[in-house]
């Protein structure tokens, strides 16, 4: 059960937010050719202590995992699909390439989550498309988020963009709730019917992810424990924001 957020608690993460998406967008501004993603995690423990918050990332180990996450930043480069280590695996940008951005932060004890796919330079129009469509169904995956809803009446937003655009929406990811810890109750999947699920109630804070691939659907996670790639090789996007559940609608609170 998803643990309801108090109106205190909501305006903190409101708050926290804002900077979280500040830091996102000073992040992608340095995606570039020729940019080490070793650097592009430096500078979000920059931008993240600026802003007066801690990467939550860092020393966090999810459920999944056999160790804890060693960085502030998941840097995702074309076929990986999330969680890419820059500190372990960097890898210089280069043109044409595809970069997703994961950034949790943590402002007053409360975390917030969202993030980004980047083009390096000038890409072609598949990658555009993909990256396009995928920002697409964040939209429409916050559009579904109404007191009331389920979380399949979510994912079979995100799902149905993703059929749109011919694309692959990722099974075994998908959002989650977020507050007092990285990843709370409910799970938000990518793929759903309609009025099944979890019920979506006041002052639920959660973030959506959609995740979609060029080619299948199937994923594979690399030996470094964390990294998951696409089976077939071909790219994979990832946008994210955390929202509020309200009696108004739902507030998008990783913006500026």
């Amino acid at each position: 059960m998803a643990k309801l957020k108090t109106e205190t608690e909501i305006q903190i993460l409101r708050e926290g937010g804002k900077r979280l998406a500040r830091v996102l967008r000073r992040a992608g501004a340095e995606v570039k050719p020729g940019v080490d993603t070793k650097a592009i995690n430096e500078l979000v423990l920059n931008f993240i202590a600026e802003e007066g918050g801690e990467p939550s990332l860092v020393g966090y180990q999810p459920t999944f995992a056999q160790r804890p996450y060693p960085a502030a930043v998941c840097v995702s480069v074309n076929d990986e699909v999330v969680h890419g280590i820059p500190t372990e695996n960097s890898r210089v940008l280069k043109e044409g390439d595809i970069v997703g951005l994961d950034i949790v932060m943590t402002y007053k004890g409360l975390m917030v989550d969202t993030a980004a796919t980047f083009p390096v330079g000038k890409i072609d129009a598949d990658a555009q498309k993909l990256i396009d469509a995928t920002r697409e169904a964040l939209r429409e995956g916050v559009k579904a988020a109404h007191v009331g809803k389920r979380t399949g009446d979510i994912a079979h937003a995100i799902e149905s963009v993703a059929i749109k655009y011919s694309l692959s929406p990722v099974y075994e990811l998908g959002g989650h709730g977020v507050g007092h810890h990285v990843h709370e109750e409910p799970m938000v999947p990518n793929v759903g019917d309609p009025g099944t699920g979890p019920r979506l109630e006041e002052g639920m804070v959660i973030a959506l992810e959609p995740i979609f691939n060029e080619g299948a659907p199937e994923v594979e996670l690399e030996r470094d424990g964390y990294t998951y790639r696409t089976a077939d090789g071909k790219r994979s996007a990832h946008f994210e924001h955390t929202i509020v559940i309200t009696k108004k609608g739902p507030e998008i609170l990783t913006v500026e």
